[in-house]
């Protein structure tokens, strides 16, 4: 099995959870990065991302290999911005076709939008065999040994899955 994690993280927490998940099943990490930052102030990054996802953005990303047909499973990690996945994201899954692929996906939220998160996520991605979703909340900074019991969980989902 080869596998990838492609995710985009503003302050760190779905960094975090990437490295767990990739030290855990051997997946290669794809850490995708704008071209043009996001601002991390308190208000400022819910104005400019609630903004950019609200519009539908897809913004230029620094350059990156990959080739979706080198991987059998594809592990999308996100934080929720607006309840839905980032504009990063948007511009990867526009730039690559996923269907008929394994997939899993995480989310890092504040709230709870997560579940609204997924169902964008599933809907953009289309025809494609959902293999686990986690939600976590602010992992980075709550390292708590529930959150590691969740990243656990969903990283066993998906190994047990492949090997069914």
């Amino acid at each position: 099995m080869k596998a990838a994690i492609v995710y985009f993280s503003l302050e760190g927490n779905t960094k975090f959870v990437a490295e767990k998940i990739s030290k855990q099943t051997g997946a290669e990490e794809l850490r995708l990065i704008p071209k043009k930052d996001y601002p991390t102030g308190k208000i400022s990054k819910f104005f400019w991302g609630g903004k950019s996802v609200t519009f539908g953005e897809k913004p230029k990303l620094e350059s990156y290999d990959f080739k979706e047909d080198e991987y059998d499973v594809v592990i999308i990690g996100t934080p929720v911005w607006a309840s839905s996945f980032t504009p990063p994201i948007k511009t990867f899954l526009a730039e690559h076709n996923l269907a008929g692929k394994k997939v899993a996906l995480f989310a890092c939220q504040m709230g709870n939008d997560a579940e609204k998160c997924f169902d964008k996520l599933k809907k953009e991605i289309g025809d494609c065999e959902i293999l686990a979703t986690l939600a976590l909340t602010d992992p980075g900074k709550n390292r708590t040994n529930e959150n590691q019991l969740q990243i656990d969980t969903f990283c066993y989902n998906i190994l047990n899955k492949i090997n069914q």
